[in-house]
């Protein structure tokens, strides 16, 4: 019976014809262009946009070159040590002095370079084959500092030409002076044995250190340069370190990979 008189009042009632009818609230039309906008801009930038990835890992300043170890040829007491560390000599210089059966002889340089390390002393008594030093290949003081980053093997193929890379320094603190830039140079397709890491760079904990995790891939990263650094590379921030780098400083590098597309479009 109530739906029966409601209905009978509503025929009874003109027709509000005459009123005007409103669509939507001044606060949904905002909503709903906010919406159209934001949907039109992910719909462009998922068609033209690019997903920018990176790998970092272990890397160190050196010489293009690498360094070597010198061992020695013969056996016998050390007798004296002929060069210091930091010291860059000429190819066939002395470094030590040994006394054998047969009579003193003198351990050499095979190539040009700078002593980073001495591992024999006076009194030492040391067999053929022996390690005595390590010698980074650099003939001037000039010659320009790479950064050999060994990153895992299975990004290596990801890593394109010239790629960019950002290097975090050991000894330079980065919220103060920023990141070293660099650029991709070569990428060495082989993953490296802690032997051949150990040869290029003349440590042996060195070569042990990254290969903890598996036999990495080297990446030759050349440092680009700045005539207004006191590094004379550069940096992130305007003037960097003030302070020049040496070789053999450890780094973090972030490499940027090749760029992806974040999705696929599906066409019916």
């Amino acid at each position: 019976m109530q739906f029966r008189q409601q209905a009978l009042a509503k025929l009874q009632s003109p027709e509000e014809l005459d009123l005007p009818v409103r669509f939507a609230r001044p606060q949904g039309w905002l909503v709903l262009s906010v919406t159209v906008v934001v949907m039109a801009a992910a719909s462009v930038w998922a068609v033209t946009g690019s997903v920018a990835s990176t790998v970092s890992a272990p890397a160190i300043l050196t010489h293009g070159q690498g360094s070597y170890i010198l061992q020695s040829p013969v056996a016998g007491q050390v007798t004296a040590v002929l060069a210091k560390e930091g010291e860059r000599l000429p190819a066939d210089s002395p470094v030590l002095k040994v006394r054998t059966a047969e009579g003193d002889s003198v351990v050499r340089t095979i190539t040009a370079g700078r002593v980073t390390a001495l591992a024999a002393t006076i009194g030492q008594i040391i067999q053929t084959g022996a390690n005595v030093a390590a010698v980074e290949k650099v003939a001037r003081a000039k010659d320009p500092l790479y950064a050999t980053v060994y990153v895992p093997a299975e990004n290596a193929a990801s890593i394109p030409a010239n790629a960019s890379v950002d290097l975090t320094v050991q000894s330079v603190p980065t919220q103060e002076y920023g990141v070293l830039r660099g650029h991709v140079k070569s990428v060495d397709r082989s993953a490296q044995s802690a032997q051949q890491i150990s040869g290029f760079l003349g440590d042996n904990q060195l070569g042990e250190q990254f290969t903890k995790d598996g036999r990495p891939v080297a990446v030759l990263v050349k440092l680009d340069k700045s005539s207004g650094t006191k590094s004379g590379y550069k940096w992130s921030s305007t003037d960097g370190p003030p302070f020049a780098l040496t070789s053999m400083t450890m780094a973090t590098g972030s490499i940027r990979l090749a760029d992806e597309h974040p999705a696929d479009w599906l066409l019916p």
